[in-house]
Protein backbone atom coordinates (compact mmCIF):
# COMPACT_ATOMS: atom_id res chain seq x y z
CA UNK A 1 0.00 0.00 0.00
CA UNK A 2 1.34 3.44 -0.91
CA UNK A 3 2.25 6.05 1.66
CA UNK A 4 -0.58 8.22 0.28
CA UNK A 5 -3.09 5.51 1.15
CA UNK A 6 -1.59 5.41 4.67
CA UNK A 7 -2.05 9.18 4.88
CA UNK A 8 1.45 9.36 6.35
CA UNK A 9 3.01 11.98 4.14
CA UNK A 10 3.78 15.16 6.05
CA UNK A 11 2.51 18.41 4.61
CA UNK A 12 5.06 21.08 3.73
CA UNK A 13 3.93 24.57 2.78
CA UNK A 14 6.41 26.61 0.76
CA UNK A 15 5.31 30.26 0.62
CA UNK A 16 6.93 32.21 -2.16
CA UNK A 17 7.61 35.92 -1.81
CA UNK A 18 4.38 37.72 -0.87
CA UNK A 19 2.38 34.70 0.40
CA UNK A 20 3.86 34.39 3.90
CA UNK A 21 0.73 35.67 5.67
CA UNK A 22 -1.47 33.31 3.67
CA UNK A 23 0.77 30.34 4.55
CA UNK A 24 0.72 31.14 8.28
CA UNK A 25 -3.08 31.16 8.35
CA UNK A 26 -3.33 27.94 6.34
CA UNK A 27 -0.84 26.21 8.65
CA UNK A 28 -2.88 27.36 11.67
CA UNK A 29 -6.10 25.86 10.30
CA UNK A 30 -4.40 22.61 9.31
CA UNK A 31 -2.96 22.21 12.79
CA UNK A 32 -6.03 23.35 14.76
CA UNK A 33 -8.80 21.78 12.67
CA UNK A 34 -7.19 18.56 11.46
CA UNK A 35 -4.41 18.07 14.03
CA UNK A 36 -1.89 18.04 11.23
CA UNK A 37 1.13 17.96 13.51
CA UNK A 38 3.30 16.94 10.58
CA UNK A 39 2.55 20.20 8.83
CA UNK A 40 5.16 22.90 8.70
CA UNK A 41 6.41 25.78 6.61
CA UNK A 42 9.67 25.59 4.69
CA UNK A 43 10.82 28.86 3.21
CA UNK A 44 12.33 29.15 -0.25
CA UNK A 45 14.93 31.89 -0.23
CA UNK A 46 15.39 33.56 -3.60
CA UNK A 47 19.00 34.69 -3.76
CA UNK A 48 19.51 37.55 -6.23
CA UNK A 49 22.78 38.38 -7.92
CA UNK A 50 23.53 42.01 -8.73
CA UNK A 51 22.82 41.35 -12.40
CA UNK A 52 19.26 40.25 -11.63
CA UNK A 53 19.91 36.51 -12.01
CA UNK A 54 18.63 34.39 -9.14
CA UNK A 55 18.49 30.97 -7.56
CA UNK A 56 16.13 29.31 -5.08
CA UNK A 57 17.50 27.80 -1.87
CA UNK A 58 15.28 25.73 0.46
CA UNK A 59 15.90 26.26 4.16
CA UNK A 60 15.07 22.63 5.06
CA UNK A 61 14.56 19.22 3.51
CA UNK A 62 11.23 18.29 1.91
CA UNK A 63 12.15 14.68 1.14
CA UNK A 64 9.08 12.44 1.13
CA UNK A 65 6.72 15.32 1.90
CA UNK A 66 3.49 16.35 0.23
CA UNK A 67 4.62 19.81 -0.86
CA UNK A 68 2.26 22.74 -1.54
CA UNK A 69 3.93 25.77 -3.07
CA UNK A 70 1.98 29.01 -2.62
CA UNK A 71 2.51 31.72 -5.21
CA UNK A 72 0.80 35.08 -5.73
CA UNK A 73 1.64 36.16 -9.26
CA UNK A 74 -0.37 39.35 -8.74
CA UNK A 75 1.67 40.65 -5.81
CA UNK A 76 3.26 43.74 -7.29
CA UNK A 77 4.46 44.94 -3.87
CA UNK A 78 7.40 42.54 -4.11
CA UNK A 79 10.67 43.80 -5.56
CA UNK A 80 14.35 42.97 -6.02
CA UNK A 81 17.63 44.78 -6.68
CA UNK A 82 19.28 44.79 -10.09
CA UNK A 83 22.22 47.03 -11.03
CA UNK A 84 21.45 49.11 -7.95
CA UNK A 85 17.84 49.70 -8.97
CA UNK A 86 14.67 48.51 -7.24
CA UNK A 87 12.65 46.41 -9.69
CA UNK A 88 9.00 45.59 -8.93
CA UNK A 89 8.15 41.95 -9.57
CA UNK A 90 5.78 41.23 -12.44
CA UNK A 91 3.81 37.98 -12.82
CA UNK A 92 6.68 36.72 -14.99
CA UNK A 93 9.19 37.03 -12.13
CA UNK A 94 6.84 35.30 -9.69
CA UNK A 95 6.37 32.43 -12.14
CA UNK A 96 10.11 32.13 -12.67
CA UNK A 97 10.64 31.91 -8.89
CA UNK A 98 8.03 29.16 -8.79
CA UNK A 99 9.98 27.14 -11.34
CA UNK A 100 13.23 27.79 -9.46
CA UNK A 101 11.66 26.43 -6.27
CA UNK A 102 10.43 23.27 -8.00
CA UNK A 103 13.96 22.83 -9.32
CA UNK A 104 15.39 23.25 -5.80
CA UNK A 105 13.12 20.42 -4.58
CA UNK A 106 14.98 18.25 -7.08
CA UNK A 107 12.43 15.46 -7.27
CA UNK A 108 12.87 14.57 -3.59
CA UNK A 109 9.29 15.34 -2.50
CA UNK A 110 6.55 12.72 -2.51
CA UNK A 111 4.41 15.08 -4.60
CA UNK A 112 4.65 18.72 -5.68
CA UNK A 113 1.43 20.76 -5.74
CA UNK A 114 1.16 24.39 -6.80
CA UNK A 115 -1.52 26.67 -5.34
CA UNK A 116 -1.70 29.84 -7.39
CA UNK A 117 -5.03 31.50 -6.52
CA UNK A 118 -4.51 33.98 -9.37
CA UNK A 119 -3.50 31.67 -12.20
CA UNK A 120 -0.49 32.90 -14.13
CA UNK A 121 -1.36 34.28 -17.60
CA UNK A 122 -5.00 33.24 -17.13
CA UNK A 123 -6.26 36.21 -19.14
CA UNK A 124 -4.37 34.97 -22.19
CA UNK A 125 -6.24 31.67 -22.33
CA UNK A 126 -7.23 31.55 -26.00
CA UNK A 127 -5.97 32.66 -29.37
CA UNK A 128 -7.99 35.26 -31.28
CA UNK A 129 -5.42 36.28 -33.89
CA UNK A 130 -1.66 35.80 -34.30
CA UNK A 131 -0.91 35.79 -30.59
CA UNK A 132 0.67 33.60 -27.93
CA UNK A 133 -1.07 31.07 -25.70
CA UNK A 134 0.74 31.99 -22.48
CA UNK A 135 -1.48 30.18 -19.97
CA UNK A 136 -1.33 26.86 -21.81
CA UNK A 137 2.45 27.16 -22.20
CA UNK A 138 2.87 27.90 -18.49
CA UNK A 139 0.77 24.90 -17.46
CA UNK A 140 2.77 22.64 -19.77
CA UNK A 141 6.00 23.97 -18.24
CA UNK A 142 4.82 23.07 -14.74
CA UNK A 143 3.80 19.62 -15.92
CA UNK A 144 7.18 19.06 -17.55
CA UNK A 145 9.17 19.95 -14.41
CA UNK A 146 7.23 17.55 -12.19
CA UNK A 147 4.27 19.44 -10.70
CA UNK A 148 1.42 16.95 -10.16
CA UNK A 149 -1.45 19.21 -9.10
CA UNK A 150 -2.25 22.81 -9.98
CA UNK A 151 -4.87 24.70 -8.00
CA UNK A 152 -6.32 28.12 -8.76
CA UNK A 153 -9.34 30.22 -7.81
CA UNK A 154 -12.05 31.46 -10.15
CA UNK A 155 -10.06 30.82 -13.32
CA UNK A 156 -10.89 33.18 -16.18
CA UNK A 157 -11.70 30.15 -18.35
CA UNK A 158 -11.03 26.77 -16.73
CA UNK A 159 -10.89 25.05 -20.10
CA UNK A 160 -7.18 25.87 -19.96
CA UNK A 161 -6.97 22.61 -17.97
CA UNK A 162 -7.13 20.88 -21.36
CA UNK A 163 -3.49 21.88 -21.81
CA UNK A 164 -2.46 19.39 -19.09
CA UNK A 165 -4.93 16.48 -19.36
CA UNK A 166 -2.78 14.11 -17.31
CA UNK A 167 -2.25 16.51 -14.41
CA UNK A 168 -4.53 17.41 -11.55
CA UNK A 169 -6.14 20.81 -12.11
CA UNK A 170 -8.63 22.19 -9.57
CA UNK A 171 -10.53 25.43 -10.10
CA UNK A 172 -11.93 26.48 -6.71
CA UNK A 173 -14.72 29.02 -6.40
CA UNK A 174 -15.37 30.90 -3.12
CA UNK A 175 -19.17 31.20 -3.46
CA UNK A 176 -19.87 30.01 0.11
CA UNK A 177 -17.24 32.33 1.56
CA UNK A 178 -18.65 35.33 -0.36
CA UNK A 179 -22.25 34.66 0.70
CA UNK A 180 -21.11 34.20 4.30
CA UNK A 181 -19.27 37.53 4.21
CA UNK A 182 -22.29 39.28 2.69
CA UNK A 183 -24.62 37.99 5.42
CA UNK A 184 -22.10 38.81 8.16
CA UNK A 185 -21.73 42.42 7.02
CA UNK A 186 -25.33 42.99 5.90
CA UNK A 187 -27.65 40.70 7.89
CA UNK A 188 -30.67 42.64 6.59
CA UNK A 189 -30.15 41.37 3.02
CA UNK A 190 -32.89 39.01 1.88
CA UNK A 191 -32.03 36.63 -0.94
CA UNK A 192 -35.37 36.43 -2.74
CA UNK A 193 -36.63 37.32 -6.23
CA UNK A 194 -38.49 40.33 -4.86
CA UNK A 195 -35.48 41.71 -3.02
CA UNK A 196 -32.26 40.66 -4.76
CA UNK A 197 -30.80 40.33 -8.21
CA UNK A 198 -27.43 39.24 -9.58
CA UNK A 199 -26.08 40.92 -12.70
CA UNK A 200 -23.27 39.65 -14.88
CA UNK A 201 -21.17 42.61 -16.10
CA UNK A 202 -20.51 40.81 -19.39
CA UNK A 203 -21.13 37.48 -21.11
CA UNK A 204 -17.83 36.09 -19.87
CA UNK A 205 -18.99 36.33 -16.24
CA UNK A 206 -22.39 34.71 -16.88
CA UNK A 207 -21.44 31.26 -15.54
CA UNK A 208 -19.91 32.84 -12.45
CA UNK A 209 -23.10 34.78 -11.63
CA UNK A 210 -25.30 31.82 -12.53
CA UNK A 211 -23.66 29.83 -9.73
CA UNK A 212 -25.00 32.36 -7.24
CA UNK A 213 -28.48 32.63 -8.74
CA UNK A 214 -28.78 28.85 -8.98
CA UNK A 215 -27.86 28.39 -5.31
CA UNK A 216 -30.00 31.27 -4.06
CA UNK A 217 -32.97 30.85 -6.40
CA UNK A 218 -32.70 34.35 -7.83
CA UNK A 219 -33.09 36.04 -11.21
CA UNK A 220 -30.06 37.15 -13.19
CA UNK A 221 -29.47 40.04 -15.56
CA UNK A 222 -26.68 40.28 -18.13
CA UNK A 223 -24.77 43.16 -19.63
CA UNK A 224 -23.92 42.40 -23.21
CA UNK A 225 -20.49 43.70 -24.12
CA UNK A 226 -19.18 43.67 -27.68
CA UNK A 227 -15.52 44.46 -28.13
CA UNK A 228 -13.70 45.76 -31.15
CA UNK A 229 -11.78 43.10 -33.04
CA UNK A 230 -9.04 45.53 -34.03
CA UNK A 231 -8.69 48.39 -31.51
CA UNK A 232 -6.53 47.63 -28.46
CA UNK A 233 -5.92 50.00 -25.52
CA UNK A 234 -3.86 48.98 -22.49
CA UNK A 235 -3.74 45.38 -23.70
CA UNK A 236 -7.54 45.08 -23.96
CA UNK A 237 -9.83 45.20 -26.97
CA UNK A 238 -11.95 48.38 -26.79
CA UNK A 239 -15.64 47.98 -25.83
CA UNK A 240 -17.93 49.13 -28.64
CA UNK A 241 -21.34 48.15 -27.18
CA UNK A 242 -22.46 47.66 -23.54
CA UNK A 243 -26.18 47.18 -22.84
CA UNK A 244 -28.41 45.50 -20.23
CA UNK A 245 -30.67 42.48 -20.76
CA UNK A 246 -32.76 41.22 -17.85
CA UNK A 247 -35.41 41.89 -15.19
CA UNK A 248 -35.99 45.23 -13.49
CA UNK A 249 -33.51 46.29 -10.83
CA UNK A 250 -35.92 48.74 -9.17
CA UNK A 251 -36.06 48.55 -5.36
CA UNK A 252 -33.70 45.56 -5.28
CA UNK A 253 -30.29 44.87 -3.80
CA UNK A 254 -28.09 44.25 -6.84
CA UNK A 255 -24.92 42.13 -6.81
CA UNK A 256 -22.32 42.40 -9.57
CA UNK A 257 -19.85 39.49 -9.55
CA UNK A 258 -16.66 39.16 -11.57
CA UNK A 259 -13.37 37.31 -11.28
CA UNK A 260 -11.17 40.40 -11.06
CA UNK A 261 -11.26 44.16 -10.88
CA UNK A 262 -8.59 45.81 -13.04
CA UNK A 263 -9.54 49.35 -13.97
CA UNK A 264 -13.06 48.72 -12.62
CA UNK A 265 -14.66 50.77 -15.40
CA UNK A 266 -17.10 48.08 -16.51
CA UNK A 267 -18.21 47.30 -12.97
CA UNK A 268 -18.79 50.97 -12.15
CA UNK A 269 -20.73 51.49 -15.39
CA UNK A 270 -23.04 48.65 -14.37
CA UNK A 271 -23.42 50.08 -10.85
CA UNK A 272 -24.29 53.54 -12.20
CA UNK A 273 -26.89 52.07 -14.56
CA UNK A 274 -28.51 50.10 -11.73
CA UNK A 275 -28.75 53.12 -9.44
CA UNK A 276 -30.27 55.22 -12.23
CA UNK A 277 -32.87 52.49 -12.72
CA UNK A 278 -33.86 52.59 -9.05
CA UNK A 279 -31.79 49.83 -7.42
CA UNK A 280 -31.90 50.00 -3.61
CA UNK A 281 -28.23 49.14 -3.06
CA UNK A 282 -25.48 47.96 -5.37
CA UNK A 283 -22.80 45.54 -4.19
CA UNK A 284 -19.80 44.21 -6.09
CA UNK A 285 -17.81 41.05 -5.51
CA UNK A 286 -14.50 39.98 -7.02
CA UNK A 287 -12.01 37.24 -6.26
CA UNK A 288 -9.06 39.44 -7.17
CA UNK A 289 -8.77 43.20 -6.61
CA UNK A 290 -6.01 44.59 -8.79
CA UNK A 291 -7.20 48.22 -9.20
CA UNK A 292 -4.60 48.94 -11.84
CA UNK A 293 -5.80 52.56 -12.16
CA UNK A 294 -6.21 53.27 -8.45
CA UNK A 295 -9.32 53.37 -6.27
CA UNK A 296 -10.34 57.01 -6.78
CA UNK A 297 -13.34 56.14 -8.95
CA UNK A 298 -14.56 53.61 -6.37
CA UNK A 299 -14.17 56.14 -3.55
CA UNK A 300 -16.26 58.59 -5.58
CA UNK A 301 -18.91 55.95 -6.32
CA UNK A 302 -19.11 55.14 -2.60
CA UNK A 303 -19.44 58.82 -1.64
CA UNK A 304 -22.23 59.30 -4.17
CA UNK A 305 -23.96 56.12 -2.89
CA UNK A 306 -23.66 54.48 -6.28
CA UNK A 307 -21.79 51.56 -4.70
CA UNK A 308 -22.50 50.22 -1.22
CA UNK A 309 -19.58 47.79 -0.78
CA UNK A 310 -17.08 45.62 -2.63
CA UNK A 311 -16.45 42.08 -1.35
CA UNK A 312 -12.90 40.96 -2.15
CA UNK A 313 -11.07 37.77 -1.22
CA UNK A 314 -7.63 37.67 0.35
CA UNK A 315 -6.50 35.31 -2.43
CA UNK A 316 -4.11 37.93 -3.78
CA UNK A 317 -2.34 41.09 -2.66
CA UNK A 318 -4.44 44.12 -1.75
CA UNK A 319 -2.49 47.25 -0.97
CA UNK A 320 -3.22 49.16 2.23
CA UNK A 321 -5.34 51.90 0.63
CA UNK A 322 -7.71 49.19 -0.64
CA UNK A 323 -7.90 47.37 2.70
CA UNK A 324 -8.56 50.66 4.50
CA UNK A 325 -11.25 51.86 2.07
CA UNK A 326 -14.72 52.23 3.67
CA UNK A 327 -16.31 50.14 0.90
CA UNK A 328 -13.85 47.23 1.24
CA UNK A 329 -15.18 43.99 2.78
CA UNK A 330 -12.77 41.07 3.08
CA UNK A 331 -13.67 37.49 2.18
CA UNK A 332 -11.29 35.07 3.91
CA UNK A 333 -10.45 31.96 1.90
CA UNK A 334 -7.55 30.61 3.99
CA UNK A 335 -9.67 28.01 5.78
CA UNK A 336 -11.06 26.94 2.41
CA UNK A 337 -7.50 26.34 1.15
CA UNK A 338 -6.64 24.44 4.34
CA UNK A 339 -9.64 22.14 3.90
CA UNK A 340 -8.64 21.58 0.29
CA UNK A 341 -5.04 20.70 1.24
CA UNK A 342 -6.26 18.31 3.94
CA UNK A 343 -8.55 16.55 1.46
CA UNK A 344 -5.87 16.20 -1.22
CA UNK A 345 -3.27 15.03 1.29
CA UNK A 346 -5.65 12.44 2.74
CA UNK A 347 -6.76 11.22 -0.68
CA UNK A 348 -10.35 12.31 -0.06
CA UNK A 349 -12.90 13.62 -2.55
CA UNK A 350 -13.17 17.39 -2.96
CA UNK A 351 -16.64 17.23 -4.54
CA UNK A 352 -18.29 19.05 -1.63
CA UNK A 353 -15.68 21.80 -1.85
CA UNK A 354 -16.45 22.29 -5.51
CA UNK A 355 -20.22 22.14 -4.88
CA UNK A 356 -20.93 23.72 -1.45
CA UNK A 357 -24.73 23.53 -1.84
CA UNK A 358 -25.32 21.95 1.58
CA UNK A 359 -23.13 24.48 3.41
CA UNK A 360 -24.89 27.39 1.74
CA UNK A 361 -28.30 25.89 2.55
CA UNK A 362 -27.33 25.45 6.22
CA UNK A 363 -25.96 29.02 6.37
CA UNK A 364 -29.18 30.55 5.01
CA UNK A 365 -31.41 28.31 7.16
CA UNK A 366 -29.43 29.29 10.24
CA UNK A 367 -29.83 32.95 9.27
CA UNK A 368 -33.57 32.55 8.98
Amino acid sequence: MSSLANHSNPIVLIPLYGTEELADKIEYYLRETYNKEECHVVNSQIVRFSTGDAKAVLEDTVRGADVYILVDVGNYSCSYQMYGQTIPMSPDEHFQNLKRTVSAIGGKAFRVNVISPLLYASRQDRRISRESLDCAMALRELENIGVKNITAFDVHDNRVANAVPYNGFDDLFPIYQVIKAIKRNYPDIVFSEDNSLFISPDLGATTRNYKYTNELGLDMGIFYKRRSRTKVVGGNYVVDVHKYIGPSVKNKDVFIVDDMICSGTTMLDVAKYCKKQGARRVFAAATFALFTEGIGKFDEAYRKKVLEAVFITNASYRREEIRNAPWYKEVDITKYIAIYIHSVNAGESISKLLDPHEKIHRLLCKDK
